[in-house]
């Protein structure tokens, strides 16, 4: 089970492997705060591609199709998410105030897309 959930909101129990997927430490945030098992860079969006989207819900099936490009050139990153799924639940955290449009829900999609 792959779920989703801000870095400012609280860790739960439920959460299983917590899993930080920004490439930028969340603001304001101590890493007992985040909680984060790992933190995975590398499947984090590049700074390019995050800067043009800008959190624009306009550009969002743009930026979904660009990250996904992005993303099946992070194979390592990428099995290595999809090998504690299936261990267990794995949380992606982030930092983004639009969970509908984060990279986040982005990631999610791609990874139950390509099981």
């Amino acid at each position: 089970m792959i779920r989703v959930k801000r870095a400012y909101d609280a860790p739960a129990a439920g959460d299983g492997t917590r899993i930080l997927i920004d490439r930028v430490w969340p603001r304001g945030l101590t890493k007992k705060d985040v909680a984060a098992d790992e933190w995975l860079k590398d499947v984090a969006p590049s700074t390019a591609l995050r800067r043009w989207f800008g959190h624009d819900p306009k550009k969002w099936p743009e930026f979904r199709r660009r990250y996904a490009a992005e993303l099946a050139e992070q194979s390592d990153a990428v099995a290595h998410l999809r090998a504690l799924a299936r261990r267990g639940t794995v949380t992606l955290v982030f930092g983004a105030r639009d969970a509908e449009h984060s990279n986040a829900a982005a990631l999610k999609a791609y990874l139950e897309r390509r099981k």
